[in-house]
């Protein structure tokens, strides 16, 4: 099935914003390094339960050299995003995630020689500048009001940050998993990652563990394992970037949960960002 990874990518898409509405009201009563953490752990168990069924692929020096040098950046980006959640209104933070198939249009093609269609980055920009739309409160207060509020929010720069540091950590998976496979890969990333995090969210979240951040945590790590295994899959069959912003429509689910479980406001006012994300969706499906 030619198309199959666009049916995978909004499976992921789905999936990782369900996992992060489930998480919200956890992330205001909980430590966010915990629930970080235990999402993690609750999302290893199907994951190492695959691994008795699939085939450990060949793996070469490059395999190894790309899953090291991903980590790193990898774990930077997972703390900066936390920070950035805590210190900053997602208002003025979360827009700026949306950079990422932006800077995807680039880093894949300097790092893997991958290079997208004109119509195809044109369905990327858009599906980028709808996922910037979403996130602003109010238009009154100016479509670049995120912009304006980088110089007095830490938020809004780590999240940019973040945005960059996760177009070279798709580009560097895409890589790994062509010197692997696709879910092999997506289950060892997630080991390792959770082996490095693992001390700094010790570390951070000394004297908070409970019962509750468990019992929070247990359903978004479930749904995270199927996200690994469908966004892995989907990113072997696609270019990166047309990958990332299929991924990207999360923000759209994510503001419809943000009405109907937490009563959020803005939805007349995200109806444009919602239009474009779905025209980008529509031209990089026709014209990718």
């Amino acid at each position: 099935m030619t198309n199959l990874w666009i049916l995978l990518g909004l499976a992921s898409a789905f999936l990782l914003a369900t996992g992060d509405a489930l998480t919200k009201r956890a992330l205001s009563v909980h430590n966010v390094y915990l629930i970080a953490w235990l999402r993690l752990i609750f999302s290893l168990p199907v994951l190492v339960a695959l691994l008795f069924f699939i085939p450990v692929p060949h793996l070469d020096n490059t395999f190894y050299r790309t899953v090291l040098t991903a980590l790193p950046l990898e774990i930077a980006a997972f703390i900066l995003y936390t920070k950035a959640l805590k210190a900053s209104p997602l208002s003025l933070s979360l827009p700026f995630l949306s950079l990422t198939p932006v800077f995807l249009i680039i880093v894949p093609y300097l790092v893997l020689g991958e290079s997208i269609s004109l119509p195809g980055a044109f369905g990327v920009l858009c599906i980028a500048a709808g996922g910037y739309m979403l996130n602003i409160r109010k238009f009154s207060e100016g479509i670049l009001a995120p912009f304006t509020a980088i110089k007095k929010e830490k938020g809004a720069i780590m999240m940019i940050a973040v945005a960059f540091l996760y177009s070279f950590t798709s580009t560097l998976g895409k890589r790994a998993i062509e010197h692997s496979s696709p879910v092999f890969f997506g289950i060892f990333y997630y080991i390792m990652l959770f082996v490095l995090f693992t001390p700094v969210a010790l570390f951070k979240s000394r004297g908070h563990f409970n019962k509750g951040a468990i019992r929070a945590t247990i359903a978004p790590g479930m749904l995270d394992s199927f996200m690994n295994l469908t966004h892995m899959t989907a990113m072997s069959l696609t270019r990166v970037a047309y990958m990332i912003s299929v991924k990207r429509l999360s923000l759209l689910i994510g503001v419809f949960y943000g009405y109907l479980f937490f009563k959020e406001s803005g939805i007349k006012e995200r109806f444009m960002g919602t239009l474009l994300m779905l025209a980008g969706f529509i031209i990089i499906v026709l014209y990718h």
